[in-house]
């Protein structure tokens, strides 16, 4: 089992979400977490899963210093993208409140770009969910703001959180993606680490 073989490995998760840690712990990993501020965050003119993949490989180029053999390095980025714009973490209530308004009785992207590095290899990868919002009232959406503050969020919305749970018809693709960590996906791809 990928867990057991993995035990002479030190896996280092280099995000502060809360979100992420959880879903990794929950998924059996021993690891830590360790943050560097101060991170590029601008993909530039990229989009979509290159805008992903390119800002979690930027993360991980300032964890150079620190890797070794036996450490493995976990990097993410998610990015929301409707009609290939990207909704990023809105700075205060009214920008969460017009993309959450853009994003009403729509279908839009989610996507986490991972990186995956040890000193001696790299593996980056993205994955994608399709997330089908029924319509949201203006009510409903000030009600999310005041009471949830998803100003942590790309797209201002968790799908965990009241908004998903009373506003998310449907999605195609990875629950836990949109969470902010393709946990399945880094579990099979961590198989090539051991």
């Amino acid at each position: 089992m990928i867990l057991e073989n993995l035990k002479n490995k030190k896996i280092i998760l280099a995000s502060k979400s809360p979100r992420r840690a959880s879903l990794l712990s929950d998924a059996g990993f021993e690891f830590e977490v360790f943050v560097k501020e101060n991170i590029n965050e601008n993909p530039g003119k990229r989009k979509g899963k290159d805008a992903a993949i390119f800002l979690a490989d930027e993360k991980a180029k300032h964890y150079n210093d620190i890797l070794k053999p036996e450490t493995l390095l976990i990097t993410a980025d998610t990015i929301v993208c409707l009609k290939g714009k990207i909704l990023n973490k809105p700075k205060n209530a009214e920008e969460a409140k017009k993309m959450l308004k853009i994003l009403s009785d729509k279908k839009h992207e989610v996507i986490t770009g991972v990186c995956i590095k040890s000193s001696e290899r790299k593996i980056l990868f993205s994955v994608s969910t399709k997330v089908y919002f029924r319509k949201l009232s203006d009510n409903e959406i000030n009600y999310y703001i005041e009471n949830y503050k998803p100003f942590d969020k790309a797209g201002a919305y968790g799908i965990q959180e009241w908004i998903g749970i009373i506003g998310i018809e449907k999605i195609k693709g990875s629950y836990f993606n949109v969470m902010g960590l393709p946990v399945q996906k880094i579990y099979e791809k961590l198989s090539h680490f051991i």
